[in-house]
């Protein structure tokens, strides 16, 4: 059976507000578990005109208190900008207020440019991007202990310089981890730490395969998953005819664009993108972008994704669907959970 999930970068439309991007997340949010989605994440991005998600951990909470029972995550928590201990008691917190429905995906990607990123750091003695895995490892430590795991079996043994120091609240349950990646360091993190794995195909679909292959390769058994479980972010815009999701995918597309020439702001209007006067140089960049979602109808997009998993061996998907209007987003989550048919 296909799992279909949802990722959401909060985007801000041209001529709309960052308070209409959050509220169109939750309205999102609670469409796409009414139509049977597994899973909603938020991602995190800083020192941008173009997404208003800069704390998932915040937008977690709402979008949980707005549902009822669909999975909620971080896609991810960018963790090289915080203190480990921090996040395992944001996230503890998270999971006793919404107990087993919280999802803590990592990332080691700045979100942002390195200036963004240095000034999100703590200081004099930020984290320098080679210590992610011992990141990682203090993170579960604190979450293990927790849920009173402690002395050897898990937590801080003793001796250790953090034994007696918890991530609370405390308590009997642990958010669901997941290592998320656009590449082969993130799968080889994922597979160290017994993590499950989301490769984001929507950033490099040129990586093929073999980010899952190392994966699965070099998976170790842990604690919270004893077999590997990979997963892929693809970008996806679905609609009644082909002409017409075309038409609709302009937006991002021309976004996308600007992205690549670093004048990236605000999405587009359609009428925007469609009237724009590309240059050569930018109509062979545009075929370049529109070969890095999958547009279509119902029955194209299905039929695509189904290759996809065969391809990289994976079931589980997370859809990405940015589109200038939130009607044209929140149908073609729709029609996609149709031909797949969720919740029937």
């Amino acid at each position: 059976m296909v799992t279909l999930s949802v990722l959401d970068q909060s985007p801000i439309r041209k001529g709309g507000t960052a308070a209409e991007a959050l509220a169109n997340t939750i309205d999102l949010a609670r469409h796409a578990e009414r139509l049977g989605y597994s899973r909603y994440w938020l991602a995190e991005h800083h020192n941008t005109a173009s997404f208003a998600g800069s704390a998932p951990e915040v937008m977690i909470a709402a979008v949980a208190g707005a549902t009822s029972h669909i999975h909620v995550g971080s896609a991810g928590v960018m963790l090289p900008h915080y203190s480990p201990l921090k996040v395992a008691e944001l996230f503890r917190l998270l999971e006793t207020l919404y107990p087993g429905r919280i999802d803590l995906g990592l990332g080691r990607a700045p979100g942002s440019d390195q200036r963004t990123a240095r000034a999100l750091q703590p200081g004099p003695q930020a984290y320098p991007i080679d210590v992610f895995p011992q990141q990682v490892e203090l993170l579960i430590q604190f979450l293990e202990d927790s849920i009173g795991l402690g002395g050897e079996a898990g937590g801080f043994p003793i001796g250790h310089p953090y034994t007696g120091i918890h991530a609370t609240p405390r308590g009997p349950g642990l958010p669901e981890l997941w290592m998320l990646g656009s590449g082969g360091d993130g799968a080889a993190y994922a597979a160290q730490f017994g993590m499950a794995y989301c490769f984001a195909h929507f950033i490099n679909q040129d990586a093929g395969t073999q980010p899952l292959e190392i994966y699965r390769r070099n998976f170790k058994p842990s604690r919270q998953l004893e077999r590997p479980h990979g997963s892929i972010a693809v970008s996806v815009t679905v609609a009644e005819t082909e002409e017409e999701a075309r038409r609709i995918s302009a937006s991002r597309n021309l976004w996308v664009l600007q992205l690549l020439q670093n004048r990236a702001g605000a999405f587009p209007t359609i009428e925007e993108a469609l009237a724009h006067d590309y240059s050569d140089e930018e109509k062979v960049m545009l075929r370049a972008v529109e070969r890095r979602g999958i547009v279509g109808t119902p029955e194209q997009v299905r039929g695509r994704l189904l290759q996809m998993g065969t391809e990289h061996g994976v079931d589980d998907f997370v859809i990405l669907t940015i589109t200038y209007d939130q009607a044209d987003r929140v149908k073609s989550y729709e029609l996609l959970a149709k031909a797949f048919g969720l919740g029937a």
